[in-house]
């Protein structure tokens, strides 16, 4: 399957945004969804998931209340809405599928997100 992210872009601290993963290949459906990010000088980090069988969600402390992780399999295509974005969630935002092992085995190029203060 190959992922294509797009919605990024620079925002005040305060601001939303949204951000899309669209799929193509194979049956969308059938992965797993997640959403990771890296900052400069950091290691990638885990944001948000989406099971692909029951939609169940999980998040990571540091977003959790403000970023909602959504799926519209008839889109082939992942969200990520950022609200009340804070600097220190800049970073390049990458979306990835899981297969039934659970591991992330496709990864998109990355959409840079920057908040200024």
């Amino acid at each position: 399957v190959q992922l294509q992210a797009s919605g990024g872009g620079l925002v005040q601290a305060g601001d939303s945004l949204r951000l899309s993963c669209a799929a193509s290949g194979r049956t969308f459906s059938g992965y797993s969804m997640g959403w990771f990010r890296q900052a400069p000088g950091k290691e990638r980090e885990f944001v948000a998931h989406i099971r692909r069988n029951d939609g169940s969600t999980e998040y990571s402390d540091s977003v959790k209340s403000r970023f909602t992780i959504s799926r519209d399999n008839a889109k082939n295509t992942v969200y990520l809405q950022m609200n009340s974005l804070k600097p220190e969630d800049t970073a390049v935002y990458y979306c990835a599928a899981a297969t039934l092992t659970g591991v992330y085995e496709y990864w998109g190029q990355g959409t840079q997100v920057t908040v200024s203060s």
